[in-house]
């Protein structure tokens, strides 16, 4: 499946009734968001170009008027006629005309002279803020007010003053922001969607097509044709669809291997059944050997039943496996040494060229579940058996040591041998079931078994070392802690 392939099922899945609404998509949102910023930019651009309009407009009036009256200036004992100064005015909206020159003033044409006049601006002097808050103030109060607009011109040494109202400066303002804002809206949706489809391209269509590659798998997780194909991509969506696919390569194997365990599992319960009831039989023949008279069938008959008895306690485990974890530790304080020699005759290497050291003391005691600290024993001694009884060669030592040491209030057990040591993929396996053997044809079940039997225990177990004639596990179990409500009411009880 490829990246192509992906975004088509991604658009499939957009259309099914699982799809996102519109409204909700993220696409929406970020068309919404953009088209926002963008006009939010422009209301901010907006502020101060309205200011810088209003003040251009006025120096606009303010130079026309300069013009006007260097006809006026040309010889100081014209009069023009009232006609003429109303032509003046009213080409320049304004209410007077007057020129400062050398400390004097003068007043060159006027229809009327305002009572009062409302703002005086220099506009050569207009700092930002007062620009910013005029224009504001133009807009929202004016209309019918009167301005003193003066400043110098150009390269005049002459002061220019003019007498206007604000109601024509009012209106052109409204005209530049209604402009203003068709532009800025124009500009915000091309803005928007052209922003829109780049992250469209490189981001929504990519997350869909993860999103519907994980709807896809879902649907079937053991099909291998679902798993999805990642793109060349180096950004962090190419890492994310690497990852979902090493992700959902990984569960696939899971789910596999769960599936052969829950046939195994199947097979094994009835095998279980016609098992337990071979061992039924063969404990009615060992009750029948406690009665013999040999000394040597005497010695060998209770072996024989604990064996047994063993082995019909794990048939009916069997049967559970698969429906429940392992059962809570019934802890007791035990004799370490005795069940290391209860391990010992279970192994049945008598005879054979492995030699068998039990280094626990003879008082050791450890709080632990009987059975239980017997089968992690076994499995890790069962396991070291089998690697040194692979090598042939007569000349090689073959011991495996069980030991221990208390720590505190904890017990740890190591159990050495000397055999060729683990391979590097049971040591990258390790404690993982089907996949930590050893040995060819291994299952790994037994060194998962003994790490969840002490885990119940709360302890820890490890591989402290793993090298050619050398091989030591190690595991501790804790004592149980002591509870001090219960410890409380024990002492207050009359002796």
């Amino acid at each position: 499946m490829s990246a192509k392939d992906n975004t088509t099922i991604g658009e499939q899945a957009a259309a099914n009734s699982d799809a996102v609404p519109f409204w909700r998509r993220l696409s929406t949102r970020l068309l919404v968001i953009t088209v926002l910023s963008v006009l939010i930019a422009e209301v901010l651009i907006f502020i101060p170009s309205i200011a810088n309009f209003r003040l251009r407009w006025l120096e606009e009036r303010l130079s026309t008027a300069a013009a006007a009256t260097v006809l006026l200036l040309g010889d100081e004992q014209i009069d023009l006629p009232r006609n003429v100064q109303d032509d003046v005015l009213l080409a320049l909206g304004a209410k007077a005309v007057a020129v400062r020159s050398n400390g004097d003033s003068r007043l060159l044409v006027v229809s009327e002279v305002p009572p009062e006049v409302d703002e005086h601006i220099d506009v050569m002097n207009v700092g930002p803020v007062e620009a910013v808050t005029g224009a504001i103030d133009s807009m929202l109060r004016g209309g019918d007010r009167v301005l003193r607009v003066y400043g110098q011109v150009g390269d005049s040494t002459k002061e220019f003053e003019l007498i206007i109202s604000d109601r024509g400066l009012r209106k052109a303002m409204f005209v530049y922001a209604r402009n203003v804002a068709i532009l800025s809206l124009l500009i915000s949706f091309i803005t928007a969607a052209l922003l829109f489809g780049a992250i469209h391209r490189f981001m929504i269509r990519p997350i869909r097509g993860l999103r519907a590659a994980m709807m896809n798998f879902g649907a079937a997780p053991d099909d291998p044709g679902r798993i999805l194909l990642p793109s060349r991509r180096t950004d962090e969506l190419g890492v994310a669809e690497r990852q979902l696919a090493d992700m959902q390569t990984q569960l696939q194997r899971t789910l596999g291997q769960q599936k052969h365990l829950a046939d195994l599992g199947l097979a094994v319960s009835k095998i279980n059944h016609d098992l337990r009831n071979m061992l039924a039989s063969a404990q009615l023949i060992s009750d029948r050997l406690r009665t013999a008279s040999e000394p040597s069938i005497q010695a060998f008959a209770p072996k024989l039943v604990r064996t047994l008895d063993r082995a019909v306690g794990y048939t009916e485990s069997v049967l559970s496996y698969g429906r429940a974890h392992e059962a809570t530790p019934s802890r007791r304080m035990l004799n370490l040494r005795r069940v290391v020699d209860d391990v010992e005759d279970m192994l049945g290497i008598d005879g054979s060229q492995i030699v068998f050291e039990n280094r626990v003391d003879t008082a050791f005691e450890i709080d632990a579940d009987s059975e239980q600290l017997f089968r992690i024993l076994t499995n890790l001694s069962r396991n070291a058996v089998e690697a040194m009884s692979m090598d042939e060669d007569a000349t090689v030592i073959r011991r495996l040591s069980v030991a221990a040491e208390r720590q505190g209030s904890v017990s740890r057990i190591t159990v050495a041998d000397t055999g060729p040591g683990l391979p590097p993929k049971a040591r990258e396996n390790l404690f993982a079931a089907f996949r930590g053997s050893a040995r060819s044809g291994g299952t790994g079940l037994g060194l998962a078994i003994a790490q969840e039997l002490v885990r119940a225990h709360g302890g820890t177990i490890e591989l402290v070392e793993s090298i050619g004639g050398r091989t030591v596990f190690a595991f501790t179990i804790p004592d149980q802690p002591i509870r001090l409500e219960e410890a409380r009411n024990a002492l207050r009880r009359p002796a």
